[in-house]
């Protein structure tokens, strides 16, 4: 029974099982680096409120839907599902050992950066507020008397997005992961459970907790074995146009932004490790 409860803590993608960089007595009190959240009815949340109608009019697009329910299960194989085509090389366990291993440490790090911050600002989410649906009805309950700021989600995708973007360094795969942690933290607001303010912050959650990881000395040993990794693998110092793309199981090509393309997308796309021109 022992032998196989190990087995089944040891899942694959399973961040829960990393070591974290900090305890949460190391890291920084975020209330003292954020701001206060807008508060209800002043000018700054009418912001807010106007984005959070752009995010119930993006519901009405059935692929960023679709992504925005994806990026709502927080879990480090939904980062190597979602960010692992951008990356350029498919990210697992047994082949990838080194950045399987930093990664799982950088999204174990994650939850003690915001967890006190949002309970200390204790802000409503935006579907408590309005007492209306989301993308997610079924953690609508678990959530909806959970503080709302920073965002945790938003937190997770850039920290990670960063550090995929520190492994592979050339200027598109940055540009293609930052822009997808950039939609990953968005479709938080699509999904109804964030207001932008709340994914704006996490964003500066994550920098700042990925900065602080990147001046541990760990880290800096495990991120030079993860970037040889990864240069090995694909025979190459940087760049994704010659590494394996691994298709995503939904979508095959990418729009710039790192947002999945579908047949009436027009202009520069990504495909096959290709920038393409869609006509």
């Amino acid at each position: 029974m022992v032998l196989a409860a190990a087995n089944c803590v040891f899942a694959a993608g399973d961040e829960k099982n990393g070591h974290a960089y900090f305890t949460k007595a190391e890291l920084p009190d975020m209330t003292k680096i954020l701001p206060p959240f807008p508060a209800f009815e002043s000018a700054r949340f009418v912001a807010d409120q106007s984005q959070h109608l752009w995010g119930k009019l993006m519901r009405l697009d059935e692929e960023r839907a679709a992504q925005a329910q994806r990026d709502a299960v927080y879990s480090m194989q939904t980062i190597i599902d979602e960010f692992g085509p951008l990356f350029g090389l498919e990210i697992s366990k047994e082949e990838t050992p080194e950045i399987y291993s930093i990664l799982q440490d950088v999204c174990a790090s994650c939850d003690s950066i915001y967890s006190d911050a949002k309970a200390n600002f204790n802000r409503q989410r935006p579907y408590a507020y309005y007492n209306e649906g989301t993308l997610i009805p079924e953690k609508e309950e678990k959530h909806r008397n959970e503080g709302s700021y920073p965002s945790g989600h938003t937190v997770f995708g850039w920290a990670s997005a960063l550090l995929l973007a520190d492994i592979n360094q050339s200027t598109e795969a940055m540009e293609l992961l930052l822009a997808r942690g950039y939609e990953f933290g968005q479709s938080r607001v699509i999904a109804g459970y964030h207001w932008q303010s709340d994914v704006d912050a996490g964003r500066m959650a994550g920098s700042v907790l990925y900065q602080l990881i990147r001046n541990n000395e760990r880290f800096i040993q495990q991120l030079e074995r993860a970037r040889a990794e990864f240069k090995a693998k694909t025979d190459q110092t940087v760049g994704v146009h010659q590494a394996p793309i691994i298709e995503h199981p939904a979508t095959r090509a990418y729009r710039l932004d790192g947002t999945p393309a579908t047949d009436s997308s027009r202009g520069v796309i990504i495909k096959g490790g290709q920038k393409v021109m869609a006509q």
